[in-house]
This record gives C-alpha cells, structure tokens and sequence, in this order.
C-alpha cells in the first residue's frame, strides 16, 4: 500500500545523500518534498503540515547540519517522527485476567471488514491458547450472519446468533452462552453502514452498555483515503474505542488514512490486516512500519514469521539427515514452510528496499515457481525423491514428460538439490564421526535454520 510513499521518500533521502554537507536549503526542498510525498499519499493536511514543522525543525539544528553523516541524520529524525506519528510503541489487547468471558467488540462502517476481521482475531486468540466464540450481532446487513458462521466453520470456533433481530440483546444472550460452554473471549460483530447515521452509533452505544467490553476495537478500511479522518474522529466521541484493526493493508490505495488515524484521534492501531487468509491478522509495531516505508525493511519480522512457523518435526528431520542426507521430499518440505510464512513476496518485502526490487521484478512470481518444483518433484518415485543420485538421463526424460516441463528444467532442479546436498555433507564431515550425538543434532538443526529450513530457500535462489 505505501509503495508510493516509499519510493518517492527514498528518493528525496537518495538526493541528501549525494551532498557531503547540508545546507538550510538543502533541508528546506527534502522537507518540501516529503510534504508533497505525504499529501499525495492522502494523509490528512493537518497531520502532514505538524508532521513536516517537527521533522523541520529538529533537521535544522547545529548538532544535525554540521555532523559528519547529515544525510543520515535526517533519515533518523523522518524515521523517529514518523513512528511517533504511527503509535511510537506496540499497543497490545488488553484483557482481564479476572473476568470470564472477556469480550472484545468490533465497530466501525459497513465494508470497512468487520466480520472478516472478527474471524481473523478469534483464530489468533485461539492459537494463543484461548477459547473464542463470535456473537452475530450485525442484524442489518443481509446474510451477514451466515457469512460469520461460515468463517467460523472454517476456523473452528463457535458462533452465537440468536434470533437475529436484536442486536442488543444478541450480545448479551452470547456473553451468556460463552459462560455456559466455558467459552473465555466473546467477540461481538456489530453492524455498520455505508455512512455514519443516528441509528447505527446508537445501537453502537446501547451494546457497550450491555455487555460492558474490556476492548472495543475499531476497524478502518486503509484505503478509505483522507475520510478516514471524520469516521474515526465521530466513532472516538461516540463509543470511545480502545484502538484500530487496520484492514485492507496489502491493497494498492495510497493508505494515507492509515497513517492519520494515531494523530487525529490518540487511538492507537493495534492489528493490522494483510491479507484474505484467516492467520492474515498483524500485531502492529509502528517502529518496524515506519522502517518499511522509509525502505529499511523488517527483518525483526522475518525472524518471528520463521520462529513463529518452526516445525515441531525440525529435530527427528536433522536426525535423519544425519544419516541419510537431503532427499527431494526435504525441498518439497522447504516450499511448504515458504508458504506458512505468507510465501516470498512477503518474505523480500520484509528485507531492506525488497518491496522496491519486487516491483522492479514486474512481482512476485516465486509460487508458479514452487508450483514447477512441485509438478517435477511429484513426477518422480518415491525411491527417486528418497535418493536423487539414481536419477539418470533416462529417469529424468520420463519425469520431465510427466511433470509437463522440459529436461533442462528438470536438470536445473537436479543441479539446485546436488549443491544442497553437497552442503550438507561437508557438515557432517565437519562434525566427525567421533562428536557427540546430540551436539551433531543441535549444529545441523541451526544449520537448517540458516539454510532456510525454517523460512527459506537456501541461497535464496529458486531453481529455475
């Protein structure tokens, strides 16, 4: 979504970095640029106009102009104000310890995400170890309920309905059956409109009153552009919500809401989504937000996304490397961590200046590349996945006719697995027949990991 943004800042920062010193002009066009970069983005006037007077005012001290590295300088101070101005620090969602249920409620308008944004909270909460059940409370959009239900089948997480008139008393009917079935979160999904209006702030209001939330979470749709402003300003005088659910933050609008909501209503953006699947939902980390969008990337992120899709099976896959080498089932298992980790277009957007290199790419086409892989791999017996080496020319004619590819392709993935290989046993060779058992495992499971056994391909390259 800030591909725009991030392109034209990084382009004024390029500028300053070809200047061995700065003068107050020098910094007066990198300020007017970055000004012009923000309002095109649509962020809301008033913010960029406060935004730009600090950025100013702090670029132009002694301390700044006469240091050895200025351009840098000023990159810090952009960076430094526009994490204040997305939130500063991660605001987490506050529950209590001594209430059960606890019950999270979602406002907001209608198409902003709502109900997809409830399932994609009750399926975090639940892989936390919680135990959710959605209330359908939005009893003026039609079929909105069947749409709940079925993406709490697909979650695997309850949902109350009630008789699907009164939104109210749905609420507090659905507080009442979490207590019933054990149930600790209620997450209550309210109805919006396409505009703000009397009836649904109200309804809004009387909910809050019944049930008492420990969070009441407004989602905003990121694209919704500088209106953003007057939804969430109505919304915080309204029903005095604890904090945003940013949806919609993989679309391609220039996301200038997203970055006016903190400053114009002190709420802070908790979640952000960024994608359709359910696990799509983001804790928010403002630091690392303002790193992507000034190009620095987020490898912090990188390394949760692997830690957090590490494989249970990692130790018994080193144990029997050690004994029988990497086999083609152990790539095809490489593509599928790949995959959990939102693929690789989300992988190189997360590394520094990845989201420029993948446009420049003309995208991400890494998955018809895993599909290829695939199609080859499944060609082959399970004797030829278990042992590579006995593919011959022969063998690999006949997996390339029934894969649907050409023989070079098929040789340029034998090629890929021989160097794969050819690594691994220079490791074993390194541990020696003599090393301790559990010492060989331990070094092979943190080669894996730097490999990209738990989050990439080794190299980073693809076969073909």
């Amino acid at each position: 979504m800030f591909d725009s943004l991030s392109d034209r800042l990084t382009d004024t920062f390029d500028k300053l970095r070809g200047k061995g010193k700065l003068t107050e002009d020098d910094i007066n066009v990198a300020m007017r640029e970055i000004r012009m970069a923000l309002l095109e983005a649509d962020v809301n006037f008033r913010v960029v106009k406060d935004f730009v007077a600090r950025c100013k005012q702090r670029c132009l001290t002694a301390d700044i102009l006469s240091s050895l590295t200025p351009a840098q300088n000023v990159v810090k101070v952009v960076l430094d104000e526009l994490t204040e101005l997305l939130g500063s620090s991660e605001s987490k969602l506050t529950l209590m310890q001594n209430r059960t249920p606890n019950v999270i409620m979602l406002v907001g308008l209608q198409g902003s995400g709502k109900t997809t944004a409830a399932a994609k909270l009750a399926y975090m909460l639940k892989k936390q170890g919680r135990s959710p059940e959605l209330a359908a409370c939005d009893t003026h959009r039609p079929a909105a309920a069947d749409q709940l239900e079925t993406l709490g089948g697909e979650i695997g997480v309850p949902v109350y309905r009630g008789d699907g008139k009164d939104a109210v008393a749905i609420a507090g009917q659905a507080v009442r059956d979490a207590i019933d079935h054990l149930r600790d979160v209620v997450i209550v999904d309210t109805a919006g409109r396409l505009q703000i209006d009397e009836l649904m702030m109200q309804e809004a209001v009387d909910i809050k009153r019944a049930v008492k939330p420990d969070q009441v979470l407004m989602v905003v749709d990121a694209m919704t552009g500088q209106d953003i402003v007057n939804v969430v300003t109505e919304f915080a005088e309204r029903t005095d919500f604890d904090g945003v659910i940013m949806s919609k933050l993989d679309g391609d609008a220039r996301g200038g809401g997203a970055l006016s909501v903190r400053a114009v209503t002190g709420k802070p953006i908790k979640f952000v989504s960024m994608g359709e699947k359910p696990d799509s939902l983001e804790v928010f980390h403002p630091d690392r937000m303002a790193k992507r969008i000034l190009g620095m990337g987020d490898v912090v992120g990188i390394i949760e996304t692997a830690q957090a899709n590490a494989d249970a099976a990692a130790a018994e896959d080193a144990e029997r490397m050690l004994r029988e080498g990497f086999t083609m089932d152990d790539m095809l298992a490489q593509m599928r961590q790949i995959r959990k980790m939102g693929g690789v277009g989300k992988i190189l957007g997360m590394l520094p200046g990845g989201d420029k290199a993948l446009r420049q790419m003309g995208g991400d086409n890494t998955e018809e590349q895993m599909r290829s892989i695939e199609s080859i791999i499944y060609s082959m017996t399970k004797e030829e996945r278990a042992r590579p080496k006995t593919i011959n020319g022969m063998r690999r004619a006949r997996i390339a006719r029934g894969s649907g590819h050409s023989v070079q392709e098929v040789n340029q993935l034998m090629k890929q697995w021989g160097e794969m290989n050819k690594m691994m046993g220079k490791v074993r060779g390194m541990m020696g027949p003599g090393s301790n058992r559990k010492q060989q495992k331990r070094q092979l499971q943190q080669m894996m990991k730097n490999m990209g056994m738990g989050g990439g391909m080794p190299g980073g390259k693809m076969p073909f």
